[in-house]
């Protein structure tokens, strides 16, 4: 009987209320944007045999939101540098969707993911992106597993809410130069013996693009926006 195995990327959280409070905020601000120029885990998978734009702004005083443990990031791979919301947020989305539990371990992940947030702790919700990533116990299961997966993107768009409201005040977005994007691709997950899989996959990303720096990740939107 086929079970359905909750892969790296069908990890979340329940965000606190305040937390969730914070984020729409978030995402209502970003709602309310838009310049004149423009500028890569979710998931889940069957498994049958294991138990388990625009322009940006100076920054101000960044600081850090996200741990970087000395093991290093494995194959997570760095954050590309990148000043156009919509080629950042593909490129997260393809990283958010890929994982290889048999050369990166927990820690390894996380490092990795972290290395994409920005550094603006008042934008930054670290908790929406970590939340990813299985706990301990199941991330063992996964890599006795060899359980692996790989990100493709299709295409990235500014949701049309986005776009139209961010056309009634352009001059919202100088505070934080947050912009919302929403990427969709497919995940490919194989374990061994040759088992796999692939899924659709969409996600909704903060990311924060300000002037003469590289965009980063602000979050991950609690819903898709069309």
């Amino acid at each position: 009987m086929q079970k359905r195995f909750p892969s790296l990327s069908g990890y979340g959280i329940t965000w606190s209320a305040n937390k969730r409070v914070a984020i729409v905020a978030l995402v209502i601000t970003a709602l309310l944007i838009i310049t004149a120029t423009t500028a890569w885990f979710t998931g889940r998978s069957e498994h049958d045999q294991s138990a388990g734009a625009p322009s940006r702004s100076s920054s101000s005083s960044p600081s850090e939101t996200a741990p970087e443990p000395a093991t290093g990031s494995g194959s997570v791979p760095k954050p590309p540098p990148i000043s156009e919301p919509v080629a950042f947020a593909k490129a997260a989305a393809a990283m958010l969707w890929s994982y290889d539990t048999r050369d990166t371990d927990r820690d390894q992940q996380l490092a990795g993911m972290g290395a994409w947030m920005t550094k603006e702790t008042k934008y930054a919700d670290w908790a929406s992106v970590s939340g990813q990533v299985p706990d301990p116990l199941l991330w063992s299961r996964m890599a006795d597993q060899n359980q692996h997966a790989t990100g493709t993107v299709t295409e990235g768009h500014y949701p049309g809410a986005f776009k139209t409201a961010l056309a009634e005040d352009p001059s919202a977005i100088t505070e934080a130069y947050i912009y919302v994007v929403t990427v969709n691709g497919r995940q490919q997950i194989e374990w061994k013996k040759g088992g796999g899989g692939a899924e659709e996959r969409a996600v909704t990303l903060a990311v924060q693009c300000r002037p003469s720096h590289d965009c980063r990740l602000a979050a991950i939107a609690p819903s898709v926006t069309q």
